[in-house]
């Protein structure tokens, strides 16, 4: 009698998320919210807390955390870029349409969680969702012999999830709101310009979008990239209580002097050159980007260090050399970047005192 060549398979699952579901559902009943942008989200908490619960409630060890979700032309946004840089986490985008719509978001996760399946990548999957058109992946992982494990966020009243996703399910559970609750905050009213300055703000947007940013090349023509110049004995000082108009850019730039000031000493690039390169990026990711997704990084001044490590390399492309030897260049690089941000949404624009 043959022996069977099955071998055994170590027990390992996966999570997949449905980002808008979680995010909907939890933002309904959190703070009572329909719009993703009335609401900020710790993504990388939450994602670590939803791991750990997963570690206490399955055998076995972590494949991965699968993340689902959709943008406008597939161009991750702010906190989509963040996610995708974290350890053990894949991030899926479907396109999101002008009626804010997902589309290809079920096609992608039943293709991953049907493969993973077939290959005896996982035995168990934790879902998180609440869409019908999720069935057809359990039905298929559950055909490979996979455990599905669904997930849902506590409801405001009736269920969020469909009645056949939840009857398919081999175990089903709520998230409470107390669970989800760290992790999600209103999201901060962005600041009006003062009354009697509305005019200066059109005008200067007009008059910055009439006139594009120079090119890089243009920027540096005749000029040497770095500037053999001693460090000044002086640093820049933060902003005077009552000594002129405080606007986001000044405080950008007295937090910005405070990293400054502990650097080596070492300058580089010359400061225009800087702040012009920052403008010139900033207005190439307006463009490349859309304004929605810039819009994500404010209030400011400070960036999400994925985005800042962006914006650092994007620079040292342009300018052909590193930038991290010389703190007070990149400081001058940030500035430059939100001076063209905060004009580009009229934040901080006015005639001083």
């Amino acid at each position: 009698m043959a022996t069977s060549e099955f071998v055994p398979q170590p027990a390992r699952y996966a999570i997949f998320v449905d980002a808008g579901y979680l995010y909907a559902a939890s933002g309904a009943l959190l703070l009572g919210c329909g719009s993703r942008r009335e609401y900020r989200v710790a993504a990388e908490k939450l994602i670590k807390a939803l791991t750990s619960h997963a570690d206490d409630q399955l055998l076995g060890e972590l494949l991965r955390v699968y993340w689902f979700d959709a943008a406008p032309k597939r161009q991750p946004t702010v906190d989509q870029r963040v996610i995708a840089n974290l350890p053990l986490v894949k991030l899926r985008l479907g396109n999101l349409n002008a009626q804010g719509q997902q589309k290809g978001v079920d096609a992608q996760l039943r293709a991953d969680l049907e493969a993973l399946a077939r290959h005896r990548a996982i035995t168990d999957a934790v879902l998180l969702a609440g869409d019908e058109d999720m069935l057809p992946a359990v039905e298929a992982a559950q055909r490979y012999g996979v455990r599905v494990h669904l997930w849902g966020v506590e409801p405001t009243h009736g269920s969020n999830q469909a009645e056949w996703l939840v009857w398919e399910s081999d175990t089903v559970e709520v998230l409470p709101a107390d669970f989800l609750r760290p992790y999600f905050t209103k999201a901060k009213v962005l600041p009006v310009p003062a009354p009697g300055t509305a005019a200066a703000v059109r005008d200067a947007a007009a008059a910055h979008r009439a006139s594009p940013v120079p090119s890089p090349s243009q920027v540096f023509a005749g000029k040497p990239p770095v500037k053999p110049t001693p460090a000044p004995a002086t640093v820049r000082t933060a902003v005077p209580v009552g000594g002129g108009q405080v606007t986001p850019a000044t405080v950008a730039a007295s937090m910005n002097s405070a990293a400054a000031a502990t650097s080596d000493g070492k300058l580089g690039p010359d400061r225009n050159h800087m702040l012009e390169i920052g403008e010139h990026v900033a207005q190439k990711w307006i463009f490349e980007r859309g304004r929605d997704n810039i819009r994500d990084l404010l209030p400011g001044p400070i960036l999400p260090p994925v985005i800042d490590k962006e914006l650092l390399i994007e620079a040292e492309k342009e300018l052909g050399g590193s930038l991290r030897p010389y703190q007070e260049a990149r400081t001058w690089l940030r500035d430059g970047f939100w001076e063209r941000v905060y004009r580009e949404f009229g934040i901080g624009i006015g005639k001083s005192d």
